[in-house]
């Protein structure tokens, strides 16, 4: 009969640390994170051979039917929201590709008359 003691095993190396970093990283990436706020409306943008897209922050939204949404603001309200835009930002024009081109060049207009000059039109790459 053998009495003698097992050999002893190595501890083994706890995940505890390894579970926090993941866990911090999580919450890091979450809090970080721009989420963007979902569309007032579908909008299919026109095709173009753009070769850049449109970067501008600000964006305005132009439905098929005519409408328009700035953030909040519906339509007309749009204008007034638009008031305090500043001449150095960029707007982002987002058109549905069935507005006509007179709608549409209206809309830079009054938007020319509010003071803002650069303007971004969005598209789709051909």
């Amino acid at each position: 009969m053998d009495l003698s003691q097992a050999p002893r095993r190595e501890p083994r190396e706890s995940i505890v640390p390894m579970i926090n970093v993941v866990f911090l990283l999580l919450i890091f990436f979450l809090m970080t994170a721009q989420i963007a706020p979902p569309e007032p409306f579908e909008v299919s943008p026109p095709e173009s051979a753009a070769e850049e897209p449109a970067e501008a922050q600000a964006v305005l939204h132009v439905s098929a039917m005519g409408e328009m949404a700035y953030l909040e603001a519906r339509d007309e309200a749009v204008f007034v929201a638009l008031e305090g835009f500043g001449e150095a930002e960029t707007l982002k024009v987002r058109a549905d590709r069935a507005v006509p081109a007179e709608k549409i060049a209206a809309l830079l207009g009054r938007l020319a008359v509010l003071g803002i000059s650069k303007i971004e039109l969005v598209s789709e790459r051909r």
